[in-house]
């Protein structure tokens, strides 16, 4: 082990680097052992990460460093930045990190059920302040921030999913139904249905959202033709469809931009 790191304590608290840390850093001149070393320099860090934090704005932390602090809720003192390199390396991105499984985040070594919990709050947060952004607004006004919480919400997503949006007169969101878990196609969504819940709710129009769990958001031949399918039975009933928007890890594509609707 490294002279002046101490292994990350039992997931026991929640502590953000509090001016406890610095209490501690600030108790003794000429520590006893490099047990206590260890501790006070972790406090150090701990203190200067928060106030670059506090004073830098979001651009002050490097993604590793993000990990770094939102471990210390979990970690009551020891260094955490191997733990969070190693999340980094594991899922690819804080993205990636911040949309894994609990038992995912849990298979990397230093991370408990307490740290997993504390990652997957931020991520929780980060879905409802992006569809707060969504809700209560006409969509076709608000296009990037639905575009930004079905990012956040579905491009890191391991499988398939099949969500429609149904919109008022107005075009505010009535309903975003999960529809399908699986390849989008007949067998998985039927038009007729797709129309038919848009009736139920007095919808009259709908954006189709499905993901690629492969990061390629191009659409497929299946893609393309039960949208075609789903447009022209809405034609018929008098609901109108929007668009179809596919996300991935490498962005996301409009079907209507494309001319495919």
């Amino acid at each position: 082990m490294a002279k002046g790191r101490t292994v990350p304590q039992s997931e026991d608290t929640f502590d953000f680097g509090s001016n406890r840390d610095q209490d501690s850093a600030k108790q003794s001149s000429a520590p006893k052992s490099n047990e206590s070393a260890g501790k006070i320099a972790g406090a150090g860090h701990r203190a200067r990460l928060r106030e670059r934090l506090l004073k830098g704005g979001a651009e002050a932390l490097a993604d590793y460093e993000v990990l770094e602090y939102l471990l210390f809720a979990a970690v009551r003192q020891g260094d955490t930045k191997p733990v969070a390199k190693a999340l980094l390396a594991r899922f690819g991105s804080l993205a990636g990190v911040l949309n894994a499984e609990p038992r995912a985040l849990q298979q990397v070594s230093g991370v408990g059920e307490t740290s997993a919990a504390a990652l997957k709050s931020v991520a929780i947060a980060a879905r409802r302040m992006a569809r707060s952004e969504v809700a209560q607004k006409p969509v076709l006004g608000s296009w990037q921030a639905l575009l930004d919480y079905l990012a956040i919400d579905m491009a890191h997503l391991t499988v398939e999913r099949v969500r429609v949006l149904y919109l008022d007169t107005k075009n505010r969101l009535i309903d975003d139904h999960h529809a399908a878990e699986g390849s989008i196609d007949e067998a998985a969504i039927h038009p007729r249905e797709v129309i038919r819940r848009a009736m139920d709710l007095g919808a009259s129009a709908l954006i189709l959202v499905h993901n690629h769990p492969s990061g390629n958001p191009e659409p497929s031949r299946a893609d393309i033709q039960i949208t075609q399918r789903i447009a022209e039975a809405g034609r018929l009933l008098g609901v109108t469809l929007h668009d179809h928007v596919i996300v991935g890890r490498e962005g996301h594509v409009s079907l209507r931009a494309k001319g495919l609707i």
